[in-house]
């Protein structure tokens, strides 16, 4: 009778043998994990969306590790169940993240354009007040300042250049970097004017 029971039993035994060393990586899903994770890199994640980037890198690393141990697992004791439900979080996570990247991109290309007219604009003051400068005297000094003048004017290429790259960050950085040169410059030449100002005769002095 146990013989009968076992002939019986055999057969499903060897089934789910055989199915449970059938098991194998959900590759599928892996590679939709992995796709969400480069495009949310070339959307600008790593800079705009940093933390949240980093930890869809780890959530990719953990899943990838989840198949590397059961790789390494006899067959029949194989179960990808796990590395299946970390992929298909990753892959979530990663459309979150690009999305949210797209967006705080945009909104730093815009900041980087606003921040180029402000620094253009305080180059341009500083140009003027150079260009009304009296030579007076302090022939030395003035042309000190013009050079100064001259070099942000260069350098107002530089900011085009990383918003033509789309680093918005580095645009910014720049931008406020020339904005507050050309604030000083301007202000050490009106300082400057000021002191030529009071160094005149005035012109209603009594006799």
């Amino acid at each position: 009778m146990m013989n009968v029971t076992i002939n019986r039993l055999a057969p499903l035994m060897l089934g789910a043998i055989l199915l449970a060393g059938c098991a194998k990586p959900p590759a599928e899903q892996l590679d939709a994990a992995e796709k969400a994770l480069k495009e949310a890199q070339m959307s600008g994640a790593a800079i705009y969306t940093a933390q949240d980037y980093a930890k869809l890198e780890a959530s990719l690393a953990a899943m990838k590790k989840e198949v590397t141990d059961q790789d390494g697992k006899f067959a029949l004791f194989r179960d990808y169940g796990k590395a299946e439900q970390l992929a298909a979080s990753a892959k979530a996570d990663g459309e979150r993240v690009k999305a949210d990247a797209v967006k705080k991109k945009e909104e730093a290309k815009a900041g980087a354009l606003q921040a180029q007219q402000v620094a253009q604009e305080a180059v341009k003051s500083a140009v003027d007040l150079v260009a009304g400068a009296p030579v007076g005297k302090d022939r030395a000094a003035l042309e000190a300042i013009k050079n100064d003048v001259e070099a942000l004017k260069a350098s107002l290429n530089q900011i085009q250049l990383a918003i033509d790259k789309e680093d918005y960050p580095a645009a910014q950085t720049q931008a406020k970097a020339i904005h507050d040169k050309g604030q000083a410059v301007s202000a050490e030449l009106q300082n400057a004017l000021a002191k030529v100002g009071k160094g005149k005769p005035s012109a209603h002095k009594k006799k």
